[in-house]
């Protein structure tokens, strides 16, 4: 008896360490999916309207024509004074990992969605470019970012980023079928929380916008959202260098 629960210790002890050291492998190869299927777009370009509900800041609807191509050329077109949230648009899967650490499949054995995976990691607090004011500070400012991967399309369909268990900042794009073949959001969302003036700072900088003065902040949990609408794409049609 004792001999089978020793063999059954040891099987079981296999069969962990092997999902785990397999975990690094799974991660590259979802991460490479999803970067081989944002590569498919060379270029494009597409009507944008961008709406905001944000305390302490005013700015109705605003449109804008963006130019894209890859790796980074981005022209943007638009009348007047306007706000573009720069979190996560415009650039690719590969370099959005590269802003975290130690990342591991969340959901892997137990998905209520077939086609659904999230990807945790911490986020590396230099990509923020955030003036901690203290080294205690810098050690207890720890944000964690959970990454919703559709495999089906593999595309990124959520991005959460929290303290703790507190939500910060979430991120949702919906996607379609545009210009006949390319699967590209026609909507993203994007929420924040604010509490204190540090994630303040992170916020309009990340963001690209002011909430307004410190003051403003400082107290009760702010919250706030863009939403942004997408029509009109035109892919892969060959845009010419000079237009950037």
């Amino acid at each position: 008896m004792k001999k089978r629960i020793i063999i059954l210790f040891v099987s079981l002890q296999y069969m962990l360490t092997c999902l785990y050291s397999n975990d690094g492998e799974s991660i590259n190869r979802i991460i490479n999916n999803t970067e081989r299927k944002y590569r498919l777009v060379n270029d494009y370009e597409v009507k944008m309207v961008i709406s905001m509900s944000i305390p302490a800041f005013r700015m109705p609807k605003k449109k804008y024509h963006i130019f894209f191509k890859q790796p980074n050329k981005i022209k943007i077109k638009s009348r007047g004074f306007g706000v573009m949230p720069r979190t996560g648009m415009f650039t690719s899967p590969i370099e959005n990992f590269d802003n975290l650490t130690d990342l591991k499949i969340k959901n892997k054995y137990n998905q209520p969605h077939k086609n659904r995976i999230v990807i945790s990691g911490n986020l590396i607090l230099d990509s923020l470019e955030l003036e901690m004011p203290n080294d205690y500070a810098k050690l207890t400012f720890k944000p964690t970012v959970d990454v919703v991967i559709d495999t089906s399309k593999w595309v990124i369909t959520r991005v959460t980023t929290k303290i703790d268990t507190v939500k910060i900042m979430e991120i949702k794009n919906r996607f379609d079928f545009v210009d006949k073949d390319f699967y590209l959001p026609v909507e993203s969302k994007v929420e924040y929380y604010v509490k204190d003036a540090r994630l303040s700072k992170w916020m309009k900088k990340d963001i690209g916008l002011f909430i307004g003065d410190q003051k403003n902040i400082s107290g009760d949990m702010v919250k706030g959202l863009i939403t942004v609408l997408y029509d009109n794409y035109k892919v892969n049609r060959g845009i010419e260098d000079s237009v950037f």
